[in-house]
């Protein structure tokens, strides 16, 4: 939901849309082919390398930068979209630095990793761009899976098990496929509407069908799914906030980050979209960053990440963290909320530090209040209606390493499984091993139990 500019502080239009539409621009601009070359050209084509196996969907980076470097970008996609068939939006948001790049022997050499992610994005937007899909189906199978939750994991086991033959129903609650991808991922990491485009893209395989606004629960049970199809994947995400367990979270001015992403990935005019004048965003991942860096785009003067641990701690990059500061934005280690002050609507947080002893995180005792017209939790998010007879494993359901759950015809991947990091290409990675897996369950006398 919008804030109002009825909120002290808390306004739309800070900024012209020709500034906004200046701080927006893509976070990095994309390879020309003669830089493409001189980037691919740095890459030593390791045996064995380390890089590959830093790679949650495991891309022959070698043989894709060889390619690239014999001017051969689309045979250089098709090796990627083998693997990940998200492999255009992983180039773009994926934390490569402390993925693929991190394990670069260029890295350990010199400080100065071969520009993998960058690379992969060249290639990758090279194919899609001739409007053509490198993959056909394989003859109908007669077999209908259904795919719960369109986002990074669902639309890649969707679009694997397509391949195999299967027919798929996508069903998703939200107006639009993409997931985090389109609901959640920072604006100047995925412009000019790139996360619809390549949901368009994938579907061109043929075999799914996407309905939105169907949720599990309200429109559907689990039961029932089963019922209707030969198998059942679940890609829910993690739909509930964890609390601030403040005084005074409840005031006008505090929301949740995530759903303020959200907001701002739909907005079709950024100048009419709210922000704080002094906005604090609690929390220490990649969301905290993403929702700090778009406050102080969309015009805020003051923005805080406040952290309860220390900088090494964070689950957000030192590139991210990097990022955020050259933006302009203050971050705090080693404080925690105990309140939000203000008469009805924030006007101040107060911040206790924090020391740990014995690896438990206390508080000191001593506080320090800051200026906060708008407050974000960026604080996690917890698994919501996951449906009855599954095992939970940390709160999340529990799978084996295909993504099998304890019910027979059913997996789960992405968020909402227990095991992965909650990263785009992690949940690709599950998605994909998942639909092999109900592949090959479907192909045996065991599809038919």
């Amino acid at each position: 939901m919008a804030q109002g500019s009825m909120m002290p502080g808390i306004q739309s239009g800070r900024l012209s849309a020709e500034e906004l539409a200046e701080n927006f621009v893509d976070l990095h601009a994309p390879f020309a082919p003669h830089e493409a070359a001189v980037a691919a050209d740095r890459c030593y084509f390791c045996y064995d390398a380390p890089c590959v196996t830093a790679c949650p969907t495991a891309i022959d980076i070698p043989l894709f930068i060889r390619q690239i470097q014999t001017d051969q970008p689309e045979s250089a996609a098709k090796t990627i979209f083998d693997q990940n068939i998200l492999g255009g939006m992983c180039a773009r948001v994926c934390p490569t630095e402390t993925l693929c790049e991190q394990a670069c022997v260029r890295e350990a050499a010199e400080g100065k990793p071969v520009e993998i992610g960058r690379l992969q994005r060249f290639a990758t937007d090279t194919l899609m761009a001739q409007d053509v899909h490198p993959f056909t189906r394989a003859a109908p199978s007669g077999k209908r899976i259904a795919v719960v939750g369109a986002g990074p994991a669902g639309l890649a086991c969707a679009h694997r098990l397509a391949m195999h033959g299967h027919d798929v129903v996508v069903l998703e609650s939200r107006p639009a496929p993409g997931g985090l991808n389109e609901y959640g991922i920072a604006a100047y990491k995925a412009v000019d509407g790139f996360a619809k485009a390549e949901v368009d893209w994938l579907l061109k395989i043929g075999g799914i069908t996407i309905q939105t606004g169907k949720s599990l629960g309200a429109d559907m049970t689990l039961d029932s799914l089963k019922s209707e199809y030969d198998a059942v994947f679940l890609s829910i995400g993690l739909g509930g906030v964890n609390a601030l367990r403040a005084d005074g979270e409840d005031k006008s001015g505090v929301s949740d980050a995530v759903a303020f992403i959200a907001e701002l990935r739909q907005a079709s005019d950024l100048t009419q979209l709210s922000v704080g004048r002094n906005v604090v965003v609690i929390g220490g991942g990649m969301t905290a960053v993403d929702v700090a860096v778009q406050s102080k785009l969309l015009g805020a003067e003051n923005v805080t990440i406040a952290y309860r641990r220390g900088r090494e701690a964070m689950s957000a990059s030192r590139y991210e963290q990097d990022l955020a500061a050259s933006k302009g934005v203050k971050l705090m280690f080693h404080v925690q909320p105990v309140a939000v002050h203000g008469n009805g609507a924030a006007v101040e947080v107060e911040l206790e530090y924090t020391t740990s002893q014995d690896g438990k995180l206390t508080g000191t005792g001593e506080t320090v209040r800051v200026a906060a017209d708008q407050v974000f939790k960026a604080i996690g998010q917890t698994l919501q209606g996951a449906p009855d007879g599954l095992t939970l494993d940390g709160g999340k359901i529990k799978v084996g390493a295909t993504g099998r759950t304890d019910l027979h015809g059913v997996w789960a991947g992405g968020d909402c499984a227990s095991g992965g990091d909650d990263l785009t290409v992690t949940a690709v990675a599950e998605g994909r091993d998942a639909a092999e897996d109900i592949h090959a369950f479907l192909s045996t006398s065991k599809g038919t139990e």
